[in-house]
């Protein structure tokens, strides 16, 4: 009895393992959807009908959110930690350098994010995704839907998502007093150009992590 049960125990820890899919190339795309906060026009039409897609390739990642109005994308590093912003906001284009140490004060916020699954579920985008609810140290809190079938090998992609045990394929972020819902519209698993990654060498004026914080509190 002993041995049927120990053989069967390992069957469906191999059969979960099986279930989940690594992933080291991937591209999503999702769609936003602003829920509150239409209070601020001009913010919330920088965001209208906004798509953000996220390519990650081993230790890459790059996240491109395009908007009538604006686009901003971020090409990050997880071995080193470092990470560039380009920003396009009417004809003007800023590309904005950030060292580890930079990456970890833009995103304090998510540190020690915990997340706690609900018994809910949904399908989205062909994948079985759980509700969860994340808390942060400050006290708010966000819900997401994930799916457990894929699991990025780089979960560093999004500081938002570092401890979530799978792919976030619906969630909320809030931007100043706005709540933007992002839902997937399309996963692909195709592989992902090292060229996605490329850095621009011109067309960019270039201005600090520090520099361009002093621009927000201005």
């Amino acid at each position: 009895m002993k041995t049927t049960f120990f053989t069967l125990l390992g069957l469906l820890l191999v059969t979960g393992t099986l279930a989940q899919k690594r992933v080291s190339d991937l591209t999503i795309v999702y769609d936003a959807v602003i829920t509150t906060g239409a209070a601020e026009p001009k913010l919330a039409d920088a965001f209208d009908g906004a798509t953000t897609t996220v390519y990650l390739k081993g230790g890459l990642s790059r996240s491109e959110m395009q908007s009538a109005l604006a686009s901003f994308t971020t090409i990050h590093d997880a071995r080193t930690g470092s990470a560039v912003v380009l920003q396009e906001v009417g004809g003007q284009k800023v590309l904005i350098r950030m060292t580890a140490a930079d990456w970890k004060d833009k995103n304090r916020r998510y540190e020690g994010i915990e997340f706690t699954t609900t018994g809910e579920t949904k399908q989205l985008a062909g994948y079985t995704c759980k509700k969860a609810v994340a808390s942060l140290k400050d006290g708010s809190t966000f819900t997401v839907y994930y799916t457990e079938d894929l699991v990025p090998e780089n979960n560093h992609y999004n500081s938002q998502f570092t401890n979530l045990r799978g792919l976030p394929l619906e969630y909320e972020l809030q931007q100043g007093k706005l709540t933007i819902k992002y839902v997937v519209s399309q996963v692909s698993l195709n592989p992902v150009p090292v060229s996605k990654f490329d850095i621009p060498k011109e067309g960019y004026r270039e201005m600090s992590y520090e520099e361009s914080k002093k621009g927000r509190r201005n």
